[in-house]
């Protein structure tokens, strides 16, 4: 004669296969978590190497922070010895057609912008993603200008930039995030030079 289940072994079994799931699904997030990590600092290295000239130092070891607009900005100097070859700053808007978009910005210390690579964005494809390398020539205009004479804004609202072909939206979220990642790169550079005042005072006493 078979056993009729009670409602307290259905509550038992529910809550044993509860507690297995839960913990294979710990054990597979410990063990994807640290490659998952890795993969992200990496493609953050290869993109600060991609907007900037050559270093030797670590950029991403020790980046910083600034808020603006309610934006977490992060800042990685480039150096050779201790002199600045450049900053790579990882900027975004959510101004994009499609909502978030994200991009490395590489400046000279000049304030010059070297290069820029989109690391994510949710743009229409043959629309909107022609912001990136290999599939438009729309981030090619920002190369070698300087913030303070290249205005960055499309010229439908007097700038200085060709926006993307039916993609004005997408080009001016691009423009609105460059901006921002220039304004915490003038904070940056001002924030280091008070470093190299600082030490220098310190080396004079």
């Amino acid at each position: 004669m078979a056993k009729t289940s009670s409602f307290s072994n259905m509550v038992i079994v529910l809550t044993v296969i509860a507690l297995v799931s839960a913990t294979l699904l710990g054990g597979v997030y410990l063990l994807t978590e640290e490659p998952i990590a890795a993969a992200k600092v990496a493609k953050i290295n290869a993109s600060i190497a991609e907007v900037v000239p050559a270093f030797d130092n670590n950029p991403s070891a020790q980046p910083d922070t600034i808020v603006l607009e309610n934006r977490k900005i992060i800042l990685y100097t480039a150096k050779q010895g201790n002199e600045i070859v450049g900053v790579a700053v990882e900027t975004s808007t959510g101004k994009g057609f499609s909502g978030l978009i994200s991009l490395m910005v590489g400046f000279l210390p000049d304030g010059a912008i070297r290069n820029i690579v989109v690391l994510s964005h949710a743009e229409t494809p043959g629309l909107g993603d022609k912001m990136e390398k290999g599939k438009g020539d729309f981030s090619l205009q920002f190369e070698g200008k300087h913030p303070e004479t290249f205005k960055l804004a499309v010229k439908k609202d007097e700038g200085d930039v060709d926006a993307i072909t039916a993609s004005t939206i997408t080009s001016r979220a691009y423009c609105d995030a460059v901006d921002r990642a220039y304004r915490a790169f003038l904070k940056i550079m001002e924030k280091q030079s008070q470093r190299t005042s600082e030490e220098k005072e310190e080396n004079d006493e």
